[in-house]
């Protein structure tokens, strides 16, 4: 599970993911109020279910915690290609859904109002899979919506957090992973692997698995 100024390791993105247990929650929950008290897929099958440039870092975030502005799964990337620099689409779209995931645990409520499905690759966001569709690598150039500036600090927080855990994690890591994990694979229970499918990943069921690691 990812952590707040935790030192994931040195793992290398050839290892086979292993889900942790619940021994680090505390040690999560704990790093995570401190934090807060000091201010806080081109290859990707071929499955149709249905970019702002910017410089400068936390210092231009919104600061507001119950900021009213509404963001989108377009922030989330733009923020995550601007930490990152050129990332395959895959591995954009595994990001995200962690980032959502986490956000669901840590904050008690989703980072986007975007639904993720369980394509036949992993999770994906249709919207954000549609604007880079028929690109392999991005950058934060290729995203020509998304405002990562809209991003407070508890939500650029979570973000950080889960780039620190799985950004240097090859794409295919990343989907042998979700593969692994019971959202994704409870919600294509009864498709045989490969098959597209259009079922939306249910945030209760992000929620609850998350929450017991």
């Amino acid at each position: 599970m990812p952590k707040k100024d935790y030192d994931t390791g040195t793992q290398s993105s050839e290892e086979m993911p292993s889900i942790e247990t619940d021994r680090d929650i505390n040690i999560v929950e704990e790093q995570r109020e401190n934090n807060r008290s000091d201010s806080i897929e081109s290859f990707l099958l071929n499955e149709d279910p249905d970019r702002q440039e910017s410089d400068g870092m936390t210092d231009t975030l919104n600061t507001e915690e119950n900021t009213a502005v509404t963001v989108n799964v377009y922030d989330v990337a733009s923020y995550i290609l601007h930490k990152l620099g050129d990332v395959s689409t895959m591995k954009l779209q595994k990001l995200v859904y962690y980032c959502q995931a986490w956000s669901l645990v840590w904050d008690e409520k989703p980072l986007f109002p975007e639904s993720i499905k369980a394509w036949a690759n992993g999770p994906v966001v249709g919207e954000l899979f549609f604007q880079l569709k028929g690109l392999f690598t991005v950058n934060e150039n290729h995203l020509l919506i998304g405002n990562y500036k809209k991003l407070n600090e508890v939500q650029i927080e979570t973000i950080d957090a889960v780039i620190e855990h799985y950004g240097d994690k090859s794409a295919q890591w990343l989907i042998t992973l979700s593969h692994m994990e019971d959202p994704w694979k409870n919600t294509r229970d009864g498709l045989q692997d490969g098959i597209r499918s259009n079922r939306i990943i249910a945030l209760e069921d992000m929620a609850s698995y998350y929450s017991s690691l």
